[in-house]
């Protein structure tokens, strides 16, 4: 079995769909691992959908952009949630219901017994903090993340095997519980940074509806879930030619990332996860691929270092996954830096992992829109340049292109 993580370079955004679709396809069983963040992830994957020739032969574009499932499911590929992921039952059902609309088919999600939920209580103090923040805001999505990680990490984690024993009447008395005993206190610790926007949020942390309708919703969506043990994922491995481990956000929102703080994610978005698991099943990491468009985009607040108006930058076309929001505003652009910058957070990941004989690859995306050129502040290189640019050269086994927003398209570069 092949084990590969899909890593985003920069602060997201960058095509880790694309990938994970791309690795899929070219996989004759593949399991796909969501290992970090939640819910807020939005990774796009769009298919050529064809025509009947009797109605004119032409090419109709599906598009999907994911969230909890994983990006390999148009290929039949399954997903699985492991406990460094936080996964949202109460949104899980309307994605279902999407991918289901679109596809004709619901695809298999399997989870570890350990997993933790987020709960309506995370994603409104996450709401209520960062809607307070105002022209200071972190550049959350407000989905709870962050908040969901505080809770687990303070002892008050909901379990899937524990909501697994519960009708909707048990978890809304768990709701409760921790409504009382931990989101009351966590509001005592923010209430300093509270302001007059968070009234809102405030009063359905204290409706009582707002979890009763939550634990409804959330028994009912964990119908789609089949859960392992440790014994049952190592059955169902043997039957997986490819584990690919999905990451969400991008090395630079790493939480370890002291250069963006505050403006970073709650979780380990490089190859922390995905060996920490691999090792504890007695496996190891084969490859990662890093992915990069061949500009720099942010949504959401914090630094972007060479930061440029769009024009600037060729002909981008409109980004429609991340679209203006309440939350993260608008998408920004910018170039790379320089080569020696472009490989750093590469560089970092691995000597962090202990991963210096892993085989690397990258992935560069978006190349239509920059005339196949990778753009730096004081320069635009060539596919050609880039490869021998001295902190590329001999860094990656291999480098793949991609012109359009399809798998299939997806080339190799070919050495000089």
């Amino acid at each position: 079995m092949r084990t590969v993580a899909v890593v985003g370079k920069n602060f997201g955004d960058e095509g880790k769909g694309l990938a994970v679709d791309f690795l899929s396809l070219n996989s004759c069983k593949a399991l796909v691992v969501r290992h970090n963040g939640g819910a807020q992830s939005g990774h796009t994957v769009q298919l050529r959908g064809e025509i009947p020739a009797e109605k004119g032969g032409t090419c109709e574009e599906k598009r999907f952009v994911f969230h909890e499932l994983s990006s390999g499911s148009i290929r039949h590929a399954g997903t699985l949630w492991i406990d460094s992921f936080y996964p949202d039952l109460y949104k899980l059902g309307e994605e279902m219901s999407d991918f289901f609309e679109e596809f004709g088919f619901v695809p298999e999600i399997y989870a570890m017994e350990g997993t933790c939920v987020t709960i309506p209580d995370d994603v409104l103090l996450n709401m209520a903090l960062e809607s307070s923040r105002g022209s200071d805001r972190h550049g959350s999505c407000g989905m709870g993340i962050n908040e969901c990680d505080i809770r687990t990490g303070a002892g008050f984690g909901l379990s899937l095997r524990e909501i697994s024993d519960m009708d909707s009447e048990g978890l809304y008395r768990r709701l409760t519980e921790i409504r009382k005993n931990h989101t009351a206190m966590r509001l005592r610790e923010i209430s300093n940074g509270l302001t007059a926007q968070a009234s809102g949020y405030i009063e359905l942390l204290r409706n009582e509806n707002v979890l009763g309708n939550a634990a409804e919703t959330m028994v009912e969506n964990f119908n789609h879930i089949k859960l392992l043990s440790d014994a049952a994922l190592k059955h169902l491995l043997d039957d997986v030619d490819t584990l690919i481990f999905e990451s969400g956000q991008g090395l630079l929102l790493d939480c370890d990332n002291e250069r963006f703080m505050p403006h970073v994610t709650a979780s380990k978005t490089g190859i922390y996860n995905p060996c920490r698991f691999l090792k504890r099943l007695g496996l190891h990491l084969d490859e990662v691929i890093y992915i990069s468009r061949a500009y720099v985009t942010r949504h959401g607040a914090g630094e972007l270092p060479c930061e440029c108006c769009r024009e600037r930058l060729g002909v981008i076309q409109k980004d429609r996954t991340n679209e203006p929001n309440e939350w993260q505003g608008h998408i920004r652009y910018g170039t790379h830096v320089d080569e020696e910058d472009f490989v750093t957070s590469i560089r970092d990941d691995m000597i962090n992992n202990s991963y210096n004989k892993l085989k690397v690859s990258l992935l560069l995306t978006h190349l239509n829109e920059t005339e196949n050129m990778i753009l730096f502040k004081d320069r635009n290189m060539t596919i050609s340049e880039f490869r021998e640019s001295p902190p590329i050269k001999g860094l990656f086994s291999h480098i793949y292109l991609s012109d359009t927003p399809y798998a299939e398209d997806v080339t190799k570069a070919v050495s000089n």
